[in-house]
């Protein structure tokens, strides 16, 4: 979305000064931003042909990336740290431009503690990303959470730098046809 706007107001910075001097009527610039081609005006082509077009390469790449992260939680705890607040966004903002994308929150935790337990902290963290989500405007319709508990480690030492990756909630982000 903010690709798109992005290049339509570049477009219309690059038709005002290809065009002759003159005034720009509030209809003529609306129909640019909005790419309303009942009237021909200047930089309308310009617009269209400046819009990124997003290949299924780009769209898997940015897949990718996004379900490379994950939201790192403190011991015992499910409550979302200042410094992954830009990756929930990063996933709000694409499945905002993807409507037919979902994601599938899992909630993990480490060793420590009885299998009971760690399901249900692994529940309030999937949760509590879920939430975030829900807040920056993605319908929970859109969003499944399931905890693993300690099912699923990332590292299988039994010290902290270990028990550390697997305090987490990841981030399966699929596309329906």
């Amino acid at each position: 979305m903010k690709t798109s706007l992005t290049a339509v107001l570049v477009s219309l910075v690059l038709a005002a000064c290809a065009s002759a001097p003159g005034t720009t009527t509030t209809q003529e610039a609306s129909q640019e931003i909005t790419g309303d081609s009942r009237q021909s005006g200047p930089g309308i082509e310009t617009a269209i042909a400046a819009r990124p077009s997003v290949t299924s390469a780009d769209l898997a790449a940015q897949l990718q990336a996004i379900q490379q992260n994950s939201v790192y939680f403190d011991f015992n705890e499910f409550v979302i740290k200042p410094e992954y607040h830009g990756i929930i966004e990063q996933l709000a903002d694409f499945m905002k431009e993807h409507e037919n994308t979902t994601v599938t929150l899992e909630g993990n935790a480490d060793e420590r503690g009885s299998g009971e337990y760690n399901l249900s902290l692994g529940s309030k963290r999937a949760y509590a990303v879920r939430k975030s989500l829900e807040v920056m405007g993605i319908p929970s319709r859109r969003i499944e959470t399931v905890s693993l508990g300690e099912e699923k480690p990332r590292l299988a030492c039994h010290e902290e730098r270990c028990w550390k990756e697997n305090r987490r909630a990841d981030l399966i982000v699929k596309q329906s046809q």
